[in-house]
């Protein structure tokens, strides 16, 4: 029997810490993967599941680090049951091969799912409360209002082309364009 242990980051500034030091004794392995919880397509964690025999036990620190939704959560139980594989939720001490286990189990997949829903509804929230106060959201603009100043002016007065000036600025000639196209639509000009 093995013990295989799945852990998930979504980012990669995020640390695996936590779930590692949770699973290091629990697991003969680990497999880390390092996406986000809504993508379709998870190698690390197929790749691990298939590698598993009767008997074998599948280790995740919590719920919602392997499963996006309530769904996924039980489709994905069955799945491993129906090939005599055991599933294990570390943080919880759940063990999913009583009947309490299911229903603990079903229970906390549903309340999975709805701390990722709210939490991502919470965001929208605090995105479009931030943008109606004027703050900006998102990556901060490569140049400075500034040197789009600047820009304008040495395109008008001198013959340089916008891929010399995007050169020295260190942006690609799209980017120097987009901005000067902004800050035209802005003012008001063509």
């Amino acid at each position: 029997m093995k013990r295989v242990a799945y852990l998930r980051i979504s980012t990669a500034e995020q640390k695996p810490d936590r779930q590692i030091d949770g699973l290091r004794e629990l697991a003969d392995e680990l497999h880390i993967e390092t996406l986000s919880a809504v993508a379709r397509k998870r190698p690390v964690y197929e790749r691990a599941v298939r590698r598993l025999e009767p008997g074998d036990v599948l280790v995740v620190w919590a719920l919602d680090r392997a499963y996006r939704s309530a769904k996924d959560a039980l489709t994905e139980l069955d799945k491993l049951r129906d090939r005599g594989v055991h599933f294990r939720i570390a943080s919880l001490d759940l063990d999913t091969s009583t009947a309490t286990g299911i229903f603990v189990y079903t229970i906390m997949s549903a309340l999975a799912e709805f701390e990722r829903r709210t939490l991502s509804q919470r965001t929208r929230e605090g995105m479009a409360a931030a943008r109606a106060r004027g703050k900006r959201i998102g990556r901060p603009p490569k140049l400075s209002a500034e040197q789009l100043r600047e820009v304008r002016t040495r395109l008008r007065m001198e013959s340089q082309s916008i891929t010399a000036i995007a050169a020295e600025l260190h942006v690609s000639p799209w980017t120097l364009s987009r901005h000067l196209r902004q800050i035209g639509a802005a003012s008001g000009e063509s």
